[in-house]
């Protein structure tokens, strides 16, 4: 049974990962800022012992320093994470709109996956095995298309290098890491933002987590540095 380790848990694309997770018989651990308690506790209640919540900020060092610690006496050691950055802001151009936004994306896209990075490998590396999925954006590859969110654009282009770069340094090691990059997801968020658009031409959200279960599974053992696109028809 694998351990992984999960932030962004709370929303659709989450539920939809650490449920198939659980599912497939593996343990998951959530770090999940204290807001999402309650969703936290409904998921323990659903998903039963397999599943355990943590409180902490996804991009607070500290936050980590104390969570690894109980995630792995309760699950054991970590051999997977699935790295949810959370939020999108946006809806100005860049030349228009204040400096809240720029770190709002920033903190909320790139900061949480620094952190979990600097967190998960060193214990990954020393035990010479481990698979890391980062979820990126289309818009990381093609920015042209985020105009009016910039910051979104830019934050989520960071992650996704981030991530390559780090690959390099740890592939060696046994760690493996690989980001996708899905288009719209198919979420009532989504579809409420955007209700005239054709929504069966979106990326699911089971369809996206089947792809991160294979990117985190021995099949994709040959799989490291990868920016995998996940587009639907949009």
């Amino acid at each position: 049974m694998a351990t992984i380790v999960m932030t962004g848990t709370g929303g659709a694309l989450g539920g939809a990962v650490v449920r198939a997770l659980i599912g497939s018989g593996h343990a998951v651990a959530a770090l999940e800022p204290a807001r999402g308690a309650a969703r936290m506790a409904a998921l323990e209640a659903e998903l039963g012992p397999r599943f355990s919540a943590h409180s902490g900020d996804a991009g607070d060092d500290a936050a980590w320093a104390a969570a690894l610690p109980a995630i792995e006496q309760r699950h054991g050691a970590p051999t997977g994470a699935v790295l949810i950055a959370g939020g999108w802001q946006g809806g100005k151009p860049l030349h228009q709109g204040g400096g809240g936004e720029w770190r709002a994306m920033i903190d909320s896209n790139l900061e949480t996956v620094r952190a979990a990075l600097a967190a998960l490998v060193p214990g990954m590396v020393a035990r010479k095995s481990g698979s890391i999925v980062v979820i990126g954006s289309r818009a990381a590859v093609q920015p042209w298309t985020s105009a009016n969110a910039a910051a979104y654009a830019a934050a989520k282009a960071g992650a996704v290098a981030l991530a390559q770069a780090v690959a390099a340094e740890t592939t060696p090691h046994g760690v493996r890491i690989n980001a996708v990059l899905p288009s719209v997801i198919d979420t009532a968020a989504n579809r409420a933002a955007m209700g005239e658009a054709d929504a069966a031409r979106w990326v699911t959200p089971g369809s996206l987590a089947a792809v991160i279960e294979f990117l985190l599974s021995d099949g994709a053992r040959d799989v490291s540095g990868a920016a995998l696109p996940v587009y639907g028809r949009a």
